[in-house]
């Protein structure tokens, strides 16, 4: 019972970081927004682990759509879902909760930032630009914030993630008198 409910607050904790983190750098574009979107999905990928990484991966692409955060096209709110959740899933599956090893961190980061560019590249680029009845002004917006730029803020967000999940994860795995 006790594991579950910190599994439960660990995670809203996160999740309303990451909502928050959305809500005050919108301004600021998709570099700043989306790297600490994506310094936030790492940091629970490596400190909770992958359910409560997942959790957040899924939730907050649609409570930014909701709150009016994210991209106001409801067909692409679930890409950005399994976008996150690769990211995610290749960090948990090959960093390892924890990681110790900079190499193996390193690597981690990169797969799962090239799995989470290419996926969102080919779901919303190639396969909704296509589909959907857009303007070639939004196809263009489409294709800028969904293809480089996503390996951009996955690499940033992740290497800042590296760098301090260590911390985070033994602060938070002390064992308390």
């Amino acid at each position: 019972m006790k594991r579950r409910i910190l599994w439960i607050t660990r995670t809203a904790v996160l999740l309303a970081l990451l909502l928050g983190a959305q809500f005050a750098t919108r301004s600021l574009g998709q570099l700043v927004t989306g790297s600490c979107v994506n310094t936030i999905l790492a940091v629970a990928a490596l400190t909770c682990g992958l359910w409560s990484a997942a959790a957040i991966a899924l939730l907050s692409p649609w409570l930014a759509f909701l709150l009016g955060i994210g991209p106001q096209l409801v067909p692409i709110v679930p890409m950005i879902c399994v976008g996150n959740v690769l990211y995610v899933l290749l960090l948990w599956l090959l960093a390892g909760k924890g990681c110790l090893s900079l190499w193996r961190g390193i690597a981690a980061l990169l797969a799962a930032s090239c799995a989470k560019a290419l996926g969102l590249y080919l779901l919303v680029v190639q396969l909704l630009c296509h589909v959907l009845t857009l303007s070639d002004k939004q196809i263009a917006n489409f294709t800028a914030m969904f293809s480089w730029a996503q390996l951009v803020t996955a690499l940033l967000g992740g290497a800042l993630a590296l760098a301090i999940s260590p911390i985070l994860s033994r602060a938070l795995h002390r064992q308390r008198p």
